[in-house]
C-alpha cells in the first residue's frame, strides 16, 4: 500500500516569502505542523486550565532564571518600560523581577487568546524581535541558548500540569498538550528568525519602520497590566493561583496546581467547573 503522503501533490513554498512575509511564514508552519481548527478549539477549550497555571509557571521560570549568573545578569540591564529602582543582585522580590514577571504573566495570558487571528502571530514575532534589542531605548540582547531553554521550561511545566489534571479526559489532555506544543514551537521559530542568518540575502537592509514599545501592536495595547502583575501588589507575584496563599514562605508558592512538580506540594486544592478535590503530591 502506498504511503498516504505520496497521494498528496507536492506543495510549492516560495523561499523568499518565508523571510519577507510573516503571514507566509506562519501559513507554512501551520501547514507543516498540521496546526488547524482542532488545535484552535483545543486551546480555546483548555484556556481556563492554562490560565490557572500562569502564576505558578511565572514563578518557576524566574526561579530557574535566577539560579544562573549568566541568565540573572540580564535583569541588571534596565528595560525600556521600567523606571523604578533596581537591585544589583536581583532575587525574586527585586523590583525589576516583579516588573518582568508582570510581562511574562501577561504574555502567557496572550497565548490563551485567539490563534486564528494574524495579530496573535504578529505579537509572537514582536516578542522575538524585542529580545534582540531592536526597538528598545536600552538595548538588551538575550542570546538564543537561553531563549530556547526558557521556552522548554514553559512547555515542560505546562505539559506535566495538563497531563496531571485530575478530571480532564485523556483525549482532551492530549489535544491541549499537542496544540500548546505547536504554538510554542512556532514561537520558537519566531525567536530564531531574528537570530539566524538564513534568508539574509532577502532581508539585508529591510526597513522595519517605527518600532512600537513593548506590549503594543498596531497602536493598540495588547498586554494589559491587569493581565499581569502590577508593581507594589503585596507579593501577588508569589501567590498560589488556586489557594491564594502569598509570599515566598507559602508552601505552594511557585507550584503547578495540577501536579507534584515541587516536593513540598501537599493537599493543594484544584477547582474547575466541579466541586474542589484534593490533589496530593506524587
Amino acid at each position: 500500500m502506498m504511503p498516504p503522503s505520496r497521494n498528496r501533490p507536492m506543495q510549492h513554498i516560495d523561499r523568499k516569502s518565508l523571510y519577507t512575509s510573516l503571514e507566509a511564514r506562519v501559513k507554512y508552519l501551520h501547514s507543516f505542523l498540521d496546526f488547524g481548527v482542532s488545535d484552535i478549539e483545543a486551546l480555546k477549550g483548555g484556556s481556563k486550565y492554562i490560565q490557572a497555571l500562569i502564576p505558578a509557571v511565572v514563578n518557576i521560570v524566574y526561579k530557574k532564571l535566577l539560579q544562573y549568573d549568566i541568565t540573572a545578569r540580564a535583569f541588571t540591564t534596565r528595560s525600556t518600560a521600567f523606571e523604578g529602582p533596581m537591585d544589583d543582585t536581583p532575587d525574586e522580590e527585586s523590583p525589576q523581577i516583579l516588573h518582568r514577571k508582570m510581562f511574562l504573566r501577561a504574555y502567557l495570558k496572550k497565548l490563551c487568546s485567539d490563534p486564528a487571528q494574524m495579530e496573535f502571530w504578529e505579537y509572537l514575532d514582536k516578542v522575538g524581535m524585542m529580545h534582540t534589542g531592536i526597538g528598545r531605548t536600552h538595548p538588551l540582547h538575550i542570546e538564543y541558548i537561553h531563549i530556547g531553554a526558557g521556552l522548554a521550561v514553559i512547555q515542560d511545566v505546562l505539559t506535566e500540569a495538563i497531563l496531571s489534571h485530575p478530571r480532564l479526559h485523556i483525549q482532551r489532555k492530549i489535544a491541549i498538550v499537542k496544540a500548546l506544543g505547536k504554538v510554542i514551537w512556532i514561537q520558537n521559530d519566531l525567536f530564531t528568525k531574528w537570530y539566524v542568518h538564513d534568508g539574509e540575502e532577502f532581508t539585508d537592509g529591510m526597513d522595519f519602520g517605527e518600532i512600537e514599545k513593548e506590549g503594543w501592536l498596531h497602536g493598540k495595547k495588547v498586554l494589559n497590566e491587569e493581565d499581569g502583575i502590577s508593581e507594589g501588589s503585596d507579593d501577588t507575584a508569589t501567590a498560589c493561583p488556586v489557594s491564594g496563599q502569598k509570599g515566598k514562605d507559602s508552601p505552594t508558592a511557585g507550584v503547578c496546581p495540577f501536579t507534584g512538580i515541587s516536593s513540598d506540594m501537599k493537599n493543594l486544592k484544584v477547582q474547575d467547573d466541579k466541586p474542589k478535590v484534593e490533589v496530593t503530591g506524587h
